[in-house]
């Protein structure tokens, strides 16, 4: 449990950090707002006097609840949403894979390539009259 004196020295840290606070006016929600990138707190209001007295409230609690621990980590991980293009996302390369393409071929053809040890046969064939024709 954090004491109120450790969660004020913090709160002064912050405070230093963020600046002045300088609410903007957002049209689409017809409010004032104000956040920091540094911190996961935003705070509005119907005035920019509202926003600038109530922000220190918020921050505070936010830093009553971190030191806490009551803030989970993704919380706190502010991420750009790159999606798949961050190193490892997406479908995983297999360098052993084999090579494929798709042919079109008659049903009892394709039928015939699908039962078990087929394909083995085959490529022993290919193979074979390769190494004849040489």
């Amino acid at each position: 449990m954090a004491t109120k004196k450790e969660i004020k020295q913090h709160l002064k840290i912050a405070l230093e950090e963020v600046g002045g606070i300088e609410p903007w006016f957002d049209e689409m929600v017809n409010s004032w707002i104000f956040e920091h990138p540094s911190y996961p707190v935003g705070c509005d209001g119907s005035s920019r006097d509202e926003v600038i007295k109530k922000y220190p409230l918020y921050l505070e609690e936010f830093i009553n609840e971190r030191l806490n621990n009551n803030i989970s980590p993704s919380v706190e991980v502010r991420i750009k949403g790159k999606g798949g293009k961050r190193e490892g996302a997406g479908r995983p390369v297999n360098p052993n894979k084999e090579a494929k393409v798709r042919v079109y071929l008659p049903l009892d053809i394709a039928n015939l390539l699908k039962e078990p040890g087929v394909l083995t046969y085959l490529r022993g064939l290919i193979h074979a009259c390769h190494h004849a024709h040489l």
